[in-house]
Formats: structure tokens, C-alpha cells, sequence
């Protein structure tokens, strides 16, 4: 199979990007033909030489980094299919699946996902729709609940809000009345805990807020809870999902649990310091809950349409052991301390066979979808 990898990208999440791509391709079947596609900071794309993949799987090179040789800089071909998507010095790279591997903006908000779909390529997890309602982690809550699915109570500002002063000083005033403090303020579209932190009191949720805007337009503010942090994989296709291909079922791994050494699971717990959070499989819960969190995950995946796969992340409350969703990654950490392919291969499904049956499923989807009539 002729596999294009994709990672970096423009979001703040480039550095984890280069990281989760390099875990990647060091556990992808040898069988296939690899090719490395970078997307450097300024969204330009680069074919990396075949030696980058031999050294990292070597262990030459540790991780990925984006070369940005003019030379060799990647152009998409709408309509172009597996035969001609992708376009370097007047050749073709041979494409049978793409993997994106790019957290956040511009790579797992549905951008290259719709990139990918006028290019006529199959890829690697949710659709456009999937990816960027899980990326809008208020449309996921509204949809959520919506359905009757368990979500930590939050209210939502825009960029609008803060530009009416009347609206913004109401919308606050009603959220310290009705969540109280302490508070979780994060940006609605950025992940990796980028621009999120807690707030005790109206001074440090000013300055909360002045933080999450600089990374979005709209923030939420959660209500804090003193909660357990718990999250579970799954694998999918929960529009085309049939006993005849097995691939396409949807499955959940897990669940797993998080217990962060810092305040919270910020970004340096998550990737910076190896020792940051412990991270505990099975999670110590009873069968009961265990069920309803896998059953819950399911639900919240099918309720926005994902495929391929998604990590979806709890809070279980310490108080009085309640349970809600939190968010859901449509592509997620693939670093060696992450969580989703270890709740996997936890289950016997070693990172080898995950990488093949996404990738198996992505066809899968894409031939579904091809079939489709779109004129008369």
C-alpha cells in the first residue's frame, strides 16, 4: 500500500504534530511505501527525502522535522485521485491512503480533510463534518446534550461579546452567578490545553480570558470539578459501520485514566514532562462504570457522525462520582505517552495492526462514498 503521511501544519499544536507523525511511521507495516509529507508553519507542504524515513525508523533521528527545500514542495491536484493528488517536480507521489497526523487548526478541523476530498484521495479518520465539529468543542457540547449525553454545565463569549461592553459584563456577571467559582476557561478550537487555565476568582478570569482569546474567537467557561480524568479510544465507522467488514465496527478501548502530577493536564504535563501525569490501564473503576463510559463514548462518537477514529475524553466527579464528557479528539496523540493507541494495544491491538485497520477503513469509506450518485 502507498501511504502518504502527513503532518505539521500551521497550529500551535506543529511541534506535537512532528512527534505524533514520527511514532507513526516508525510503527507502520514495512510492507508499505511510505512517502513523508511535511506542512511547514507557513502552510506550504514539502516531500521529505526516503533518508528521513530510514533514519528515524533506524533510530538515527528521534523525531520529524519539516525541511523547507522549494525543490521539493508538494502541489495538490483537485480531482487528481490516488494517480495524481499529489504533485512534486512534475511527478506524482503514489497515494493508495493518506494519514493526516496534524492536531489542531488548519489539520483536524476538517481543513485538509476537505482538501483531501476535492483531491479525490482516501484518509485516515472523521470527515469534514466530524472533524470540525469535534474541533468546536461548544457545537460537540450543544450536539451532546442535545442528545441526553452527560456534559459539564459552561457558558460560551465571542469575540463579538467582548466587543459590546454591556453584553460582555452581563455574560459574565451570569457565569461566576451560575458556575461559581473556581472555573476552567479555554478556547473553543484550540487543543493541547493551548491557551486554557483556571480561574479563582474575577481578577485571574480576566486575565483567563485575555489568554484563550488570543488563540480563538470564542471561549468557554466550564465550571471546575474536582474530577477524575478518564478517556477512551474508539475505532469506526458510525454511518457505514457493517458485520461484513469488520473495520468499519465500531469499537471502544479502554477506559484508561489520567492522574496529573500538575495542576491540571496542561501542555506540559501532556508532552513536556515525561513524569507530568501517570497514566493508568485500566482505569481503576468498577465494571459497572467502566461499561457506561465505553457505551457513553460510543454515543457521543455516532453523534457526530465520526469514522476512523477518536479519543473521547471524561471527567468523573470526586464528589459525588458523576460523569461527564468532557471533549472529543478526532485526531489524537500518537506520542509514546499518549493515550489513545496505548488503550488500544492494551486490548491486543498492537500500534502496527491500529495503523492498518484505520487505514483499511479509510478505503473502505471512500469506495462507500464513491459509489454515491451526484447528477441525474
Amino acid at each position: 500500500m502507498n501511504v502518504v503521511l502527513i503532518y505539521g501544519g500551521r497550529s500551535g499544536e506543529h511541534e506535537i504534530s512532528l512527534i505524533s507523525a514520527a511514532a507513526v511511521a516508525r510503527n507502520l507495516n514495512k510492507t508499505h511505501k511510505v512517502s513523508l509529507v511535511c506542512v511547514a508553519k507557513d502552510g506550504k507542504w514539502y516531500l521529505e527525502p526516503d533518508s528521513v524515513l530510514e533514519d528515524l525508523r533506524s533510530g538515527k533521528k528521534k523525531n520529524l522535522e519539516v525541511h523547507a527545500d522549494s525543490a521539493r514542495q508538494v502541489s495538490i491536484l483537485p480531482g487528481g485521485g490516488c494517480g495524481g493528488a499529489f504533485m512534486v517536480m512534475g511527478r506524482t507521489v503514489p497515494c493508495d491512503v493518506a494519514f493526516p497526523v496534524m492536531h489542531g487548526s488548519y489539520g483536524e478541523d476538517g481543513s485538509v480533510q476537505g482538501l483531501l476530498e476535492m483531491a479525490g484521495v482516501p484518509y485516515v479518520g472523521c470527515g469534514i463534518l466530524a472533524s470540525a465539529l469535534g474541533m468546536d468543542k461548544e457545537s460537540t457540547k450543544l450536539l451532546w446534550k442535545n442528545a441526553g449525553l452527560p456534559v459539564v454545565p459552561y457558558r460560551c463569549l465571542t469575540l463579538a461579546d467582548v466587543n459590546d461592553s454591556y453584553v460582555y459584563d452581563r455574560k459574565i456577571e451570569d457565569a461566576v452567578r451560575d458556575l461559581g467559582f473556581p472555573l476552567f476557561v479555554k478556547p473553543c478550537a484550540a487543543g493541547s490545553s493551548d491557551g486554557a487555565s483556571k480561574a479563582s476568582n474575577a481578577k485571574e478570569l480576566s486575565f483567563a480570558l485575555m489568554e484563550a482569546f488570543q488563540w480563538d474567537t470564542k471561549v468557554l467557561i466550564e465550571k471546575a470539578i474536582d474530577a477524575r480524568e478518564v478517556e477512551c479510544s474508539v475505532t469506526g465507522n458510525s454511518i457505514t459501520a457493517s458485520s461484513a467488514r469488520k473495520e468499519t465496527l465500531l469499537r471502544a478501548y479502554g477506559p484508561g485514566e489520567i492522574n496529573p502530577r500538575h495542576g491540571f493536564y496542561d501542555y506540559d504535563a501532556k508532552y513536556n514532562d515525561p513524569d507530568g501525569a501517570e497514566l493508568r490501564i485500566p482505569a481503576d473503576l468498577d465494571e459497572e462504570k467502566s461499561i457506561y463510559i465505553k457505551e457513553t463514548a460510543l454515543k457521543a462518537y455516532r453523534t457526530i457522525n465520526a469514522s476512523g477514529m477518536a479519543r473521547v475524553d471524561f471527567f468523573i466527579d470526586r464528589n459525588d462520582g458523576a460523569i461527564y464528557l468532557n471533549e472529543i479528539n478526532t485526531i489524537p496523540g500518537f506520542t509514546d505517552i499518549s493515550m489513545f493507541a496505548k488503550l488500544c494495544v492494551s486490548e491486543g491491538l498492537s500500534f502496527t495492526e491500529l495503523t492498518d485497520l484505520l487505514m483499511t477503513e479509510a478505503i473502505e469509506r471512500f469506495q462507500a462514498r464513491n459509489v454515491l450518485r451526484t447528477s441525474r
